[in-house]
């Protein structure tokens, strides 16, 4: 039986990741073991009092300041020791009960990164600005990169151990998503894409993603197309 790593980096989301938690732990993996690890990127509200009850079945870490989803990714992987993992975000936009969705392509060994896109499977509507910038950042992505993806920004990551072990990734923020993206083509990985469920938040229900974040992902993009 193979593990996956999953990983829930949590900002300022007392409110929610406890909900998340319950989800992670209830959803039947048959032919998977889980190993889940929380990692607290400074949070200032009652995220902390919410993951010590969770202490016994998950890895808790904790950052004392707030870095961003980059960093707090990097501090999971760490810990990581699974064959695959998986990116979790904590604020109930993603439904873990799509995780045999995201696990299943890996029992083909040509398999190496599964996105969970949005744009494929049912979806609450969501402001159009914002999914209109999604939109425009994967075509961007697709026109860099020779590929043919339709959710880069996605929050739903899954990869083997493998892709990672020689990747820097340089990405403290939400750059992460555009970073690792790229880092994964220039590696030669082809992207394998499942539709999941999405119900995206309003910025007045906690969003923190805003139209900055598009333009530092579509520098970060071309900054690593342009690397060597």
């Amino acid at each position: 039986m193979n593990t996956v790593s999953i990983i829930i980096p949590v900002y300022n989301e007392g409110a929610t990741v406890g909900e998340v938690l319950r989800r992670v732990f209830s959803v039947k993996l048959d032919r998977w073991k889980r190993q889940v690890i929380v990692v607290d990127d400074g949070s200032t509200d009652k995220t902390p009092e919410v993951l010590a009850s969770w202490q016994k079945k998950a890895i808790i870490v904790c950052m004392p300041l707030n870095q961003g989803k980059g960093a707090a990714v990097a501090q999971g992987l760490m810990r990581a020791h699974g064959e695959v993992i998986l990116l979790q975000d904590a604020d109930l936009e993603y439904n873990p009960s799509d995780y045999p969705k995201l696990l299943e392509p890996f029992a083909d060994t040509r398999v190496t990164v599964v996105y969970g896109s949005r744009f494929l499977g049912p979806h609450l509507s969501t402001m159009y600005l914002y999914a209109m910038g999604n939109k425009f950042v994967t075509l961007v992505t697709n026109v860099l990169f020779n590929t043919n993806i339709t959710d880069m920004e996605t929050g739903y990551k899954a990869f083997r151990r493998g892709v990672v072990d020689d990747m820097t990734i340089h990405a403290r923020r939400f750059d992460f998503e555009p970073e690792f993206t790229a880092n994964v083509l220039k590696a030669g990985h082809q992207i394998y894409e499942v539709p999941i469920s999405y119900f995206g938040r309003k910025f007045s229900e906690g969003k923190k993603l805003t139209w900055r974040d598009g333009v530092v992902a579509l520098w970060t993009l071309l900054r690593c197309r342009l690397s060597e």
